[in-house]
């Protein structure tokens, strides 16, 4: 599938060198890219799509904490 394609994509993509608004931009296709799969994953219950949740869930937060992280210093 090319829901499942791209996350693992977005998975593999080296996330150093971003402007803040590549951070932002990539916090909100990974909040869709989780959506997407979760809507999948209720229909078919694989686990394998639930651990790709996870990893990039894991990606997200810490994309976002970076941000949050900025922000305070300025």
């Amino acid at each position: 599938m090319k829901l499942i394609e791209t996350a693992l994509e977005f998975e593999n993509r080296k996330m150093s060198n971003m402007t803040t608004s590549d951070r932002v931009a990539a916090s909100r296709e990974a909040k869709s890219l989780i959506l997407g799969i979760n809507e999948v994953y209720k229909k078919t219950g694989d686990s394998d799509l639930m651990d790709l949740m996870k990893r990039l869930t894991e990606k997200k937060r810490k994309i976002e904490k970076r941000l949050k992280g900025m922000q305070s210093s300025i």
